[in-house]
């Protein structure tokens, strides 16, 4: 260090001028390039992640609605009588949703599905309800398209 001091005191004064001009520079660059650019990209990042998830929510809770008066519509519920994982294949091939797994438990029955449109889900779910197929539980999530979810599990059973 006493190396350094020494060098820069052997220095013209206007040259020792020009060293601390430099080594300021050198500090607000790093400063800048180091922390606060990183730092504003992440900032809009997460404010782009907020406003993506805020969208998401707007759409869900609009077709939540949207469900839960299908769900009250479908207030006349028949009595299931058959094969229960037959039933649900066919009426999912007729949605055009393809089932990546099931697991039947005596009279419930456990369905995958990787990904299909919110839309048509809905729409499957309640022509299994008037069929006469309980929802005994589910577990929804979004998927990396919009629109998209997936079924990580589906509970069935009959009425």
């Amino acid at each position: 260090m006493d190396k350094l001091k020494s060098t820069f005191l052997q220095l013209s004064e206007r040259e020792q001028r020009l060293v601390i001009i430099s080594a300021v520079m050198l500090l607000v660059a790093i400063f800048y390039w180091g922390v606060w650019s990183p730092l504003n990209t992440s900032i809009n990042k997460a404010q782009n992640a907020v406003n993506n998830q805020t969208e998401l929510l707007a759409w869900v809770q609009k077709n939540a609605n949207k469900a839960v008066q299908l769900r009250s519509s479908s207030g006349n519920k028949a009595s299931f009588s058959g094969s229960l994982p037959q039933a649900v294949n066919q009426s999912a091939s007729r949605m055009k949703i393809a089932i990546s797994r099931m697991q039947p438990q005596g009279d419930e029955l456990q369905v995958w599905i990787d990904q299909a449109p919110f839309n048509d889900v809905l729409s499957w779910l309640q022509s299994l309800e008037k069929t006469g197929v309980s929802i005994l539980d589910i577990d929804i999530v979004e998927s990396a398209l919009p629109g998209q979810v997936k079924i990580r599990r589906l509970k069935l059973g009959k009425s």
